[in-house]
């Protein structure tokens, strides 16, 4: 597994350069395909034909230069340190052979505050494609590493389908909420990160399923939580870990403008409605977590849509805290 020395555009995601890859071997595949008895593990067999019929090759980008970071920095004003460490980290193979090479991420901060909004524009900042496990949801310890094939309904795991499924050997992998994996697993749900965040073990990777080294070296790892002191202090130490704030009134009314002026801009109903925002609308606005100004302003849109007014107003907006309307008979 490794690199081949061909370069090939990559001009559909605007990033110009990529490096193939081999993410397995093909041939170790085939053998273990063939050692599987007659009309059993169906699941497994089914597993190791997509990758031979896939084969092993995954596009490994990376920007031709230093890519522009402007518009992240304008929509992610609380993000600052974070996106200077990503460019810091950029600049050091914009010009190289070397490929991209991002230490693993762990962003703390309260819930809304942007967290797996960043880790998207990373992916399509980088051009790489994404992967997502949400630790929060977990139903099994397995989820990352795969569970073993003798297992009923036994499945790979996250790693591996965002690998083999995948057009990339480098994509952007998202832990979500990693401080909600709990213990009440048979193992460690978050053991196979141990490996997976050292570059030098993640070369070799197996996923209990497939049972078939994967090249996970090059995945960029960005994991989001609400409190640090849930995580393993052997992973915490493996990471470049960020306390990412809520932007300021200042910053909250910036987003909540630009995010106005893009809605109206997406929508064909937009342009009845007045190019800017009033002030009074931003200051309420500039109170809610970045997560809930879309659906804020949709709202807001529908309620004046439905007043026949072109303006949106304060009293267009839901009502703070994010309460919901009763469904049923009132006792």
């Amino acid at each position: 597994m490794g690199d081949s020395n061909e370069l090939v555009p990559l001009t559909r995601r605007g990033i110009p350069i990529a490096r193939m890859r081999h993410v397995y071997r093909v041939d170790e595949v085939g053998r273990k395909l063939d050692k599987l008895p007659p009309k059993e593990h169906e699941s497994l067999r089914a597993t190791y034909e997509r990758m031979i019929e896939k084969g092993s090759e995954r596009f490994q980008v990376k920007p031709s230069g230093l890519p522009v970071m402007d518009h992240l920095y304008d929509d992610l004003p609380n993000f600052t340190d974070v996106l200077d460490d990503v460019r810091r980290q950029l600049a050091l193979c914009e010009d190289s052979r070397d490929a991209l090479e991002i230490t693993p991420l762990l962003l703390l901060g309260p819930p809304g505050v942007g967290k797996t909004h960043f880790a998207r524009e990373l992916s399509q900042l980088l051009g790489t494609g994404m992967g997502f496990v949400s630790m929060s949801s977990l139903t099994a310890g397995w989820v990352l590493s795969g569970a073993s094939s003798q297992w009923k309904g036994a499945r790979p795991g996250k790693v591996f389908e965002t690998l083999v499924d995948g057009q990339y050997a480098n994509p952007v992998m998202v832990v979500d909420e990693i401080d909600k994996a709990g213990g009440e697993h048979a193992y460690d749900p978050l053991g196979a990160l141990y490996s997976l965040l050292e570059h030098d073990t993640a070369g070799s990777f197996t996923d209990e399923f497939a049972e078939v080294p994967i090249d996970a070296s090059q995945v960029i790892w960005v994991a989001t939580a609400n409190d640090a002191r849930n995580i393993p202090e052997p992973i915490l130490n493996r990471m470049n870990v960020y306390e990412v704030q809520m932007p300021d009134r200042e910053a909250a009314r910036h987003i909540a403008a630009k995010l106005y002026r893009s809605i109206r801009a997406d929508h064909d109903w937009g342009s009845r409605f007045d190019p800017e925002p009033a002030a009074e609308v931003l200051d309420r606005m500039s109170e809610l977590a970045p997560r809930e100004m879309r659906r804020a302003w949709m709202t807001a849109f529908g309620n004046a849509k439905l007043d026949r007014r072109e303006s949106v107003q304060p009293k267009d907006l839901p009502e703070p805290g994010g309460r919901k309307s009763s469904i049923g008979f009132v006792q």
